[in-house]
């Protein structure tokens, strides 16, 4: 479980006056949730992920992960280990000479067995269909292409909670389906195990599409949580998130006529 307590985060805090990302955030994310987070541009979220496993250190509050917080340096490393995260552009966290070996690159920090790598760097690829690429450098792929294989690489480690900022922002439409059913193929996952062994997930998206498979929607505002409900629930406030530069899905958009011709019911049942 991760417990976000009160935390507050400001760029340059030494300054008369400082940019104040967070303001005083409490949050709980749970065993197996699949939370999504939405918010215009300088809301805050990505500064709030960035959080979760200690790249970001709040001036004020604490993040517990499980047992650990990261207020302690000796916690970072452990913290990094269960909170996996994939950044928007993937070039900003590839750091080997070619595919095989980034998928490899976690599971040799993390003193995995050769045999055991082995095996799963040769799933993962399956997994996420690049095997074609073993040995191909990094650099010479897609954008599409090098979003998978930095999520393959982070999911090679089987993190506890994912973390990923905006993942389907570089990719196409078949790219983005793929990264959904990769989603909801964990989130099925989750229903099989037991609550210690399930994956957390946390989507940053710009898209209220991907945000309406989450369990949990947060919309973010001025470095608040402003909405924290189901998607359903929480899209059903149009007017309020156009005023904040948000768009709900096109359903609900068009709820009040639906509501009134007798259809409301079958929308908001998904």
């Amino acid at each position: 479980m991760i417990k976000i307590k009160d935390i507050c985060f400001s760029y340059s805090p030494d300054d008369d006056n400082p940019l104040l990302a967070l303001d005083h955030i409490k949050l709980t994310i749970r065993e197996g949730e699949f939370v999504a987070l939405m918010g215009h541009n300088s809301s805050g979220k990505t500064t709030l992920v960035r959080c979760l496993n200690g790249l970001l250190i709040p001036q004020h509050g604490e993040i517990f992960v499980d047992e650990l917080t990261t207020k302690n340096p000796a916690d970072l490393l452990p913290i990094r280990k269960k909170v996996g995260m994939v950044f928007q552009n993937p070039d900003n966290q590839i750091v080997s000479t070619s595919v095989e070996r980034e998928v490899a690159f976690g599971l040799e920090n993390l003193g995995v067995a050769p045999e055991t790598i082995h095996r799963v760097v040769h799933a993962i690829l399956q997994q996420f269909d690049l095997e074609k690429y073993r040995q191909h450098p990094p650099h010479l792929l897609s954008g599409g292409e090098k979003q998978r294989l930095a999520l393959a690489a982070v999911l090679a480690m089987n993190p506890k909670y994912l973390v990923l900022d905006e993942p389907s922002s570089m990719l196409d439409l078949k790219g983005r389906r793929d990264l959904l059913d990769l989603l909801l193929e964990i989130k099925r996952d989750n229903a099989k195990k037991k609550t210690t062994d399930q994956t957390s997930i946390i989507l940053i998206t710009q898209y209220p599409e991907e945000a309406l498979l989450a369990d949990r929607l947060l919309i973010m505002e001025g470095g608040t949580i402003v909405y924290d409900d189901s998607p359903t629930v929480v899209f059903q406030n149009v007017d309020h998130l156009k005023q904040i530069g948000l768009e709900a899905p096109v359903e609900f958009e068009i709820l009040p006529v639906l509501v009134e011709m007798g259809y409301g019911s079958e929308v908001l049942s998904g």
